[in-house]
């Protein structure tokens, strides 16, 4: 599936371990990435500074579900049941 433009639930939900520009220790779970734009764009696309969990993230339906809602429900609860919110 293609990533929905706008949805920006993978880059709040999740929590990110590795360094990103403007957030050298990542950022924890719940919490909007520095690099999201208000319109929920990621404003280091295609970086060689992007995390590789980031540029490695491929949309599916199992994790997005059909709506932007449902994409923070989904990963927020992948989140939560995997323990590694920081």
């Amino acid at each position: 599936m293609q990533c929905r433009l706008g949805c920006g639930a993978c880059c709040i939900a999740p929590s990110i371990s590795s360094p990103i520009p403007g957030m050298p220790d990542g950022k924890p779970a719940g919490e909007r990435c520095i690099q999201l734009s208000e319109d929920n764009l990621c404003m280091i696309f295609g970086w060689q500074d992007r995390p590789a969990v980031c540029s490695e993230f491929d949309a599916t339906p199992d994790v997005c579900g059909t709506t932007n809602d449902e994409a923070m429900w989904l990963i927020t609860s992948l989140e939560q049941a995997t323990g590694s919110g920081q």
